[in-house]
């Protein structure tokens, strides 16, 4: 049965050391790292763990922030993070005692530790917590396990309900009235993941070609408008320029943590406050388009967005996934990778072997090429494209497989590529069967129409009588590849000889 078609392609990332170093540089890592070290005996958290408004001032200042509402604004997005993170442990008053030690008896009952002796709310402690020390004394995968704890909360936010929107909603006492709030928080969260999802495939397009910066709008797009829609309706529209508009906020949150470069929408297209922009610049020229915000992913954000599509089960496979699998893992993994990418996932799955030779790995990867399912003649080719890049050392196991069947085609191919000597000439019911493989294998792995047209003219043409003869070979694929070449062939005349052949070939495999 042939390997299931990843849904993404595998993506190269860089080093687990490369992705921590960025991780650690991140801006708003970086500011939590830095309050999580000011942090003192001395300092103060609210109820949810906050840092209390009397050490903002103090906190932006330490960050280099201005001591005005903005710097104290990015303090606590910071402090939050450092305790989402547990670079902080919070540590609530316990019931029935106040910071200062008292015990209530000054008119307060005590009972639930929420208010101060004064009537004020109670302020809690903090400690440095844990994962402080594992940024400079533990591993890459200690860092990256807790920047990504420090993601999931930037998603949080991102997708959270914007309050200054819903000011009518909050009641005197600070109190929000969820029931009457217009907010989705798995529907908001799926939104903004299927965003980064279409971010990410966009990233791999083109094994990677497509990692320039994608226009929001166009992104937008891609979560509202339908795939067989031609002209957008005004209905539309207005729904992308909302979600643009939605996207720049988010955007403009999640990259201070590192996953993206993002150049936010121009605020001067927005000619008063609340007006949004106008998705129809999708259709403007590349000048204008950046004006509606750009944004690209980073490594680390590929990295990220990865791990949380794994996380909820996706298939995201990476290069070096397969690298210590078996050979039947291998070929069956990298079945549909594009080129490049399956060449750098056969170079490491050989440079892991290097210690058993190329002779044994050159053993492993025919014996699991072997086989009579669908998607045999895919894992053959990949192991021929396998065997070229393990070296002339692997030539005795190559010359151990020159009479099977299955396999002494492609070894024949292999030892006179190499310019092997006293190489056997194939019999002509191998040539046949080579041939019906490998454009099963171009069929299956679904190659370019003018390449796999060529392929067919070419096999049939080395041959007199190619169609006379080819439907007799004892392959499973046979009448399916006839028929292929019979709509692929140029020629009439051949076309219709291959399908005449297809015919023979299912009369004699009884079906």
């Amino acid at each position: 049965m042939s390997a299931e078609r990843p849904i993404l392609p595998p993506v190269r990332l860089p080093s687990e050391a490369e992705l921590a170093r960025d991780a650690l540089a991140a801006p708003l890592f970086v500011r939590a790292v830095k309050l999580a070290r000011w942090a003192g005996p001395d300092t103060r958290v609210g109820a949810g763990g906050e840092l209390v408004e009397a050490h903002l001032p103090a906190a932006a200042e330490h960050l280099g922030l201005p001591a005005d509402e903005e710097g104290a604004a990015y303090a606590s997005e910071a402090w939050r993070l450092a305790v989402d993170t547990g670079l902080l442990d919070v540590t609530d008053p316990e019931e029935g005692e106040f910071p200062d030690g008292s015990d209530g008896s000054d008119g307060s009952d005590g009972s639930g530790g929420s208010d101060g002796p004064d009537g004020s709310a109670a302020e809690g402690t903090v400690t440095v917590g844990e994962n402080l020390a594992l940024l400079t004394s533990g591993s890459p995968q200690d860092v990256l396990s807790i920047w990504l704890d420090g993601l999931e909360a930037v998603h949080a936010d991102a997708t959270a309900p914007v309050l200054d929107d819903f000011a009518d909603l909050v009641g005197e006492d600070g109190s929000i009235d969820f029931d009457a709030l217009d907010w989705d928080p798995e529907a908001e969260a799926e939104f903004l993941d299927g965003v980064l999802g279409n971010l990410y495939l966009l990233t791999l397009a083109d094994n990677g070609a497509g990692d320039g910066p994608v226009p929001l709008p166009a992104l937008a797009a891609s979560m509202i408008v339908p795939d067989d829609m031609g002209e957008p309706t005004d209905d539309i529209l207005e729904q992308v320029s909302e979600a643009m508009m939605r996207l720049d906020d988010q955007f403009r949150l999640l990259e201070p943590i590192g996953i993206v470069a993002y150049q936010p929408v121009d605020e001067a297209l927005m000619t008063e406050e609340g007006e949004t922009a106008d998705a129809s610049a999708a259709g403007a020229d590349e000048e204008d388009v950046t004006r509606y915000g750009m944004v690209k992913l980073t490594p680390l954000g590929l990295y990220g967005i990865r791990a949380r599509m794994l996380e909820a089960g996706v298939d995201a496979p990476a290069v070096g996934d397969l690298a210590d699998k078996g050979a039947d893992a291998l070929l069956d993994g990298i079945a549909y990778y594009p080129e490049a990418a399956a060449r750098a996932e056969i170079q490491l799955w050989l440079a892991g072997r290097g210690s058993q030779g190329a002779v044994a790995a050159a053993a492993e990867l025919l014996a699991a090429a072997r086989g009579t399912d669908a998607g045999a003649p895919l894992r053959r080719l990949h192991c021929q494209q396998a065997l070229a890049l393990a070296g002339e050392e692997a030539e005795p196991a190559v010359r151990a497989v020159l009479g099977d069947q299955e396999l002494g085609g492609l070894a024949r191919v292999w030892l006179a590529e190499h310019g092997a000597a006293d190489v056997p000439p194939p019999p002509e019911t191998m040539i046949f069967w080579l041939a019906i493989d490998t454009i099963a294998a171009q069929l299956d792995a679904d190659g370019e129409l003018d390449e796999l047209q060529g392929l067919v003219e070419g096999l049939s043409a080395q041959h007199s009588g190619f169609f006379d003869e080819v439907w007799r070979v004892d392959h499973p694929a046979t009448a399916d590849v006839l028929e292929a070449m019979g709509r692929l062939h140029s020629d009439k005349k051949a076309a219709k000889d291959a399908r005449k052949a297809a015919f023979k070939a299912r009369s004699r495999a009884g079906g």
